[in-house]
């Protein structure tokens, strides 16, 4: 519902401006003051959570969330239409975090790759379904019913949110730390939106570097205050454990990478290339059917090879993918453009699934709620730069260059500065233990069945009257089934076996 949400409201903002008789460009407040609600309040989740329960908590958010919806379809202005957007952010930001922490606590670690696999598929719909079912919307209804839709899939979550996830809280959950939070909102607003806002183009440049300096403070200010609270609302602390450090820091690197793919690649389509809307989006599609694809792939690639090696070979392969677009030009069949992302998804969802996995690897049950904060947190934050990454390497290479408006050196020369962001992230992966994961990925399970199937040969019989021994037998362990106990079977085993 969230994810769809997002891809279809993107379509119909032209008609939705006309309705309110304000420019388009205006309307792109409308999904700003979202992410920046979401943002503000996914650090409290995890709070929110251990304190509540997980499936209180889930519900809540799943009744905010559809009832915001309504709210946005009964919108008469853009300023009411911000404000249900923004109270939309809210349960947004509890939605997923939370529906993470449930699985978690349900799920054994052996069977987490699985899982997450499974859940990530419905949210990888919302991209390729989105596009067109939004274009439907606006083109055979009205706007309205973009937002109208959430109505009856927030009704059927909210039945099986009741029925199939336990209300699991912590027995002893710390005061809610307000000044942090504070602290928190200011830190994450500023960057967020400022960072977005160089990539809408909605406000000079001067006044976003005011917005990510005031996000910075407040970030600085966070860490001396979350250093003197004993139970901070992001607790730093639990970077501490290697396979979460690698998962937010690592994890943040690749993002400031990906993160600016969706905004290069459309933009360089249809400015530099002259491609309508319909072709671009028919091109830029693939990454998504990619990422889909690889989904079903991910549990067997992560037991044969282990998380550090998928981490960090396949970071160098997605930042390879990344660099393969610096090849395009105009003349630059579909079909080839199409090849390059629907592969270069494949990987850089591969390596989403490792990166989003392995920070709970090592986690204890009490860990997680906290856990599932930072790293939404993470996440979020390194999305939104990777877009304004990529937009200030466009406007630096622009002025330099002594250009106008970009041109195809200066999109080059923005997807080699966010293909060697991803590349970089390899290093921090590589630190990781070679064991690092093994539980999660059946390693561990895989080593141990393998090892029990060996069979124990004795040596190797001798010829009759000189001390002969048996022939070589096979030894296996003794099980029980139900009242029945099966026996050492002790077999002769050829040497052909």
């Amino acid at each position: 519902m969230q994810n769809l949400e997002t891809t279809i409201l993107a379509t119909a903002l032209p008609q939705i401006a006309r309705s309110f008789g304000e420019s388009p460009v205006h309307l792109h407040l409308v999904l700003t003051s979202y992410l920046m609600s979401l943002a503000i309040f996914m650090p409290i989740s995890g709070w929110m959570a251990d304190r509540f329960g997980t499936r209180t908590v889930f519900r809540l958010a799943i009744l905010i969330f559809t009832g915001a919806s309504v709210a946005c379809a009964a919108a008469d202005s853009l300023g009411t239409m911000i404000v249900a957007r923004i109270i939309q952010g809210v349960g947004g930001a509890m939605m997923v975090p939370v529906a993470r922490l449930a699985l978690l606590r349900a799920v054994p670690k052996e069977n987490l790759v699985s899982a997450m696999t499974w859940v990530a598929v419905p949210a990888l719909l919302g991209p390729v379904v989105g596009p067109p079912l939004g274009g439907a919307i606006v083109t055979y209804a009205s706007w309205p019913w973009v937002f109208l839709i959430n109505v009856p899939i927030g009704a059927l979550g909210f039945v099986l949110a009741t029925r199939y996830i336990d209300d699991y809280r912590e027995p002893d959950v710390p005061r809610f730390d307000a000044i942090g939070f504070v602290l928190c909102s200011v830190a994450i607003a500023g960057i967020v939106f400022g960072f977005e806002g160089v990539g809408d183009g909605l406000l000079p440049l001067w006044m976003n570097v005011v917005l990510v300096s005031v996000g910075l403070v407040g970030a600085v200010l966070y860490l001396v205050h979350a250093r003197r609270r004993r139970d901070p609302l992001l607790d730093l602390s639990l970077l501490e454990i290697p396979t979460l450090r690698a998962s937010v820091l690592g994890g943040a690197l690749f993002r400031f990478g990906i993160g600016a793919l969706p905004f290069l690649m459309p933009l360089m389509l249809q400015t530099v290339f002259g491609r309508s809307p319909l072709a671009s989006g028919l091109i830029t599609f693939a990454a998504a059917a990619g990422a889909l694809l690889m989904k079903f792939a991910a549990q067997p690639i992560l037991n044969r090879l282990g998380f550090r090696n998928v981490l960090v070979w396949n970071a160098l392969l997605s930042a390879a993918s990344i660099a393969l677009c610096l090849t395009f030009k105009s003349t630059t069949p579909a079909m080839v453009m199409f090849g390059v992302l629907l592969v270069g998804g494949f990987f850089r969802s591969l390596e989403f699934t490792a990166i989003n996995i392995i920070g709970y690897a090592d986690l204890t049950p009490q860990q997680m709620g906290r856990a599932t904060s930072l790293v939404s947190m993470a996440q979020q934050l390194s999305l939104s730069v990777g877009v304004g990454i990529g937009a200030v390497t466009l406007m630096v290479s622009s002025l330099v260059r002594g250009v106008a408006r970009p041109e195809l050196a200066d999109f080059s020369a923005a997807f080699l500065v966010v293909a060697g962001l991803a590349a970089l992230s390899a290093a921090m992966f590589a630190r990781l233990p070679r064991n690092a994961g093994d539980e999660v990925a059946r390693r561990k399970a895989i080593k141990a069945a393998e090892e029990d199937s060996q069979e124990i040969l004795l040596p190797e019989a001798k010829p009759a009257g000189h001390g002969a021994i048996p022939a070589p037998i096979s030894v296996s362990a003794t099980a029980t089934v139900g009242r029945n106990t099966l026996q050492p079977a002790v077999q002769p085993v050829h040497k052909a076996d």
